[in-house]
């Protein structure tokens, strides 16, 4: 389990930098370390999460989740792949409900990463050996379509065109109520949650994400929206939906309590389209998969008018 450490600052340590105060403390973390678990959202200042640059103040409480370590490396495991397109650069997959990414603490073994070394036994240090091949991820049960590199060349490539938000993701998702107006943009930063962690939340000062949408259907108590992320930040669609007041539908962590959930596994989203160049002939290639089965039923179920009212209903 994670363990947490506290402290407050000393006199004479006051306006020291965050980053040099922690890897100073009795921790025993590197410096490089700290700022790992600073970016993570894991070291909170006042109760609230700081940058490295940070200048502490004396008897400022400091608190550091430190979580697990991680396996050395990913294991090949012979897991079933619903593969779209492969080639000798990149392979375009499906990923269903409930699929961890890569390896990490509380999920060593069956991932999509250890499915991906057992297909593609090249594909261990590209990118690194905890996440060979990993160019975006998708939350657990975040389903639809995610691209994986095959060799370092293809990793590098797609990397540049995310970092210069030239990779094209649609995304469909159903929500609780319907926008207005029924299209729009939610711009609003996004960080770790002061008071949880382990969730994010629109936070003043977070990073800046941008999340364009369109209502595609009213059914009832849901709309089915299509979304653009300009951004990629963690649970970003989610926690944007949330905030303007349109959850998705099943979401167990930013959707409202006792919400019915119409049969669905996890949350209704789902990534539809995924476009981008082809990093060894510049071509432009695009990609789409159908809804997952849960999640049609769902929508079938609403158009019927078979489904129940929706969370205050």
């Amino acid at each position: 389990m994670p363990h947490r450490w506290e402290s407050r600052v000393p006199r004479e340590q006051a306006g020291e930098r965050l980053d040099r105060f922690l890897a100073q403390s009795s921790l025993g973390l590197s410096r490089s370390r700290v700022q790992q678990l600073i970016d993570a959202g894991a070291v909170l200042v006042d109760g609230r999460p700081a940058r490295p640059s940070q200048r502490v103040q004396a008897g400022q409480p400091v608190a550091v989740e430190v979580p697990d370590p991680a396996p050395a490396r990913a294991e090949p495991e012979p897991l079933p792949l619903d593969v779209v397109y492969e080639d000798a650069d990149l392979l375009v997959v499906n990923k269903p409900r409930g699929l961890v990414v890569h390896p990490a603490a509380g999920h060593a073994r069956g991932t999509l990463v250890n499915a991906l070394l057992a297909r593609c036994p090249d594909l261990a240090g590209v990118g690194g050996v905890l996440r060979p091949g990993i160019v975006h991820r998708l939350d657990r049960d975040t389903t639809g379509l995610m691209v994986v590199a095959k060799n370092q060349a293809a990793m590098d490539g797609l990397a540049r065109q995310i970092k210069a938000r030239q990779v094209r993701r649609t995304y469909l998702a159903l929500v609780w109520g319907c926008p207005e107006p029924p299209s729009g943009r939610v711009e609003a930063p996004i960080a770790r949650n002061p008071r949880d962690r382990k969730r994010m939340a629109v936070v003043a000062g977070g990073r800046p994400a941008a999340t364009e949408y369109e209502v595609v259907e009213r059914l009832g108590p849901c709309s089915l929206l299509r979304l653009r992320p300009e951004t990629g930040r963690t649970h970003q669609l989610r926690v944007h939906l949330a905030h303007i007041g349109h959850p998705v539908v099943g979401d167990p962590v930013y959707g409202p309590r006792r919400a019915p959930r119409l049969g669905l596994g996890g949350q209704a989203l789902h990534a539809a389209v995924l476009g981008f160049s082809h990093p060894r002939t510049g071509e432009a290639v695009e990609f789409d998969c159908p809804l997952p089965e849960d999640m049609a039923r769902a929508l079938e179920a609403l158009r019927g008018g078979e489904a129940p009212g929706g969370p205050g209903g």
